[in-house]
């Protein structure tokens, strides 16, 4: 019998490959004949990397780039091989990773001076590795400069009235006058760009990036003001640069206008998260052919049922029918719209009273995951 076990990462526990194993552990307790097959999954945000270089065999490069803060950090990207014609190399990379909200302590939050040069480093170290594909995660941010830092690491130029370079961060916007796209790296206009990008904001307004998460990023409501203005002159001057510069798209406020960036002079492709990380993976092939669908999350709950992943992967089982039961470190009650997901059974796998730090602990969450799996899939086999 072929179990296919696509399990989203227990944040702060267990990764999205290791609860993975822990449940083909538990299923080949109960029957060792059982074919566990397990795929990674993520959401396009925190993890995953780490759940793509581990579950298709890629590789993961470290660097030193441009922090938000415009100090040195180290930074981290996936590199893996795919199965395409040409054989291009894959990139994987999250925005957070050199321009994350993590990596400015909350007293020194400021949207005015912090960068995505780092993001523009990243990409840039990953084309001189011969990637030409990028899936890239841009949640998490402590930006809020349009994009221009990452965009001035691959070659482009914004200049203010003098024709010099504009300061970095969302500072920089006020001085913009001129955008200039001749001195971009060569290899951009060969590459493809996949955002994974799960919000809808567009780049100005009152659901724009400066009103709806400028605040979290350390701006008040004078800065808010000025850099909704300064972003608007800017998508004004890039449509008159490009030519197609839409600030109203859905998604081009993501990451502080990280979104507005990619689509713009990248012609990158803002997409759901675990869309695009199902289609990279391959997911669907492997499951046209299982007899029982597992996948889960550290915490299962009504928000699971508005588009995460473990309901990307139910609905792809149910394109063919599958079986799927879900396992979490905790259900809520409203988990229960899961079920019209497609999830046609979830189980928490607390075995016992304990705290949440004991609950989280990597060794009893993966026992805890193990145990489960068998006497479900006991009474799957005995049915």
């Amino acid at each position: 019998m072929k179990t296919v076990i696509a399990i989203d990462s227990f944040k702060g526990s267990l990764t999205s490959m290791e609860a993975g194993q822990a449940i083909a552990e538990g299923i080949r307790r109960a029957d060792k004949t059982a074919e566990p097959v397990v795929r990674p999954l993520a959401d396009g945000g925190e993890g995953t990397v780490e759940a793509l270089v581990s579950g298709m065999n890629g590789s993961l490069r470290s660097l030193t780039v441009t922090g938000p803060l415009g100090e040195p950090v180290t930074a981290s990207y996936g590199i893996v091989d795919t199965e395409t014609a040409d054989g291009e190399k894959l990139a994987v990379l999250e925005m957070s990773a050199a321009a994350g909200i993590t990596l400015v302590p909350p007293e020194k939050r400021n949207p005015l001076f912090t960068t995505t040069y780092g993001v523009g480093e990243l990409i840039r170290d990953a084309l001189a590795q011969g990637c030409r594909r990028f899936l890239i995660g841009i949640g998490g941010s402590a930006t809020n400069d349009g994009g221009i830092g990452m965009l001035e690491a691959l070659g482009f130029g914004f200049l203010d009235a003098e024709g010099k370079p504009v300061r970095r961060g969302a500072a920089g916007l006020e001085e913009l006058r001129e955008i200039r796209t001749e001195g971009a790296l060569e290899q951009l206009s060969g590459c493809e760009f996949r955002i994974a990008c799960d919000v809808t904001n567009p780049l100005c307004g009152d659901q724009g990036c400066s009103a709806v998460y400028g605040p979290q990023k350390g701006a008040d409501p004078d800065m808010i003001k000025n850099m909704d203005a300064w972003l608007g002159r800017y998508a004004a001057l890039a449509a008159q640069t490009l030519g197609d510069a839409d600030p109203e798209y859905p998604g081009t406020g993501a990451a502080g206008g990280l979104g507005f960036a990619f689509r713009s002079f990248l012609k990158g492709d803002l997409q759901s998260g675990i869309g695009i990380v199902l289609e990279e993976t391959r997911l669907e092939e492997t499951l046209r052919t299982a007899d029982l669908v597992v996948t889960g999350e550290g915490r299962l709950d009504g928000q699971t049922a508005m588009g995460k992943a473990p309901v990307g992967v139910a609905a792809l089982a149910k394109k063919y029918g599958k079986p799927v039961v879900a396992f979490a470190g905790s259900v809520t009650r409203d988990a229960i719209a899961c079920h019209e997901k497609g999830i046609d059974a979830f189980f928490p796998i607390l075995r016992g009273i304990c705290t949440l730090e004991e609950a989280m602990e990597p060794e009893t969450a993966r026992r805890n995951l193990a145990d489960t799996a068998e006497q479900v899939y006991r009474l799957w086999t005995a049915r």
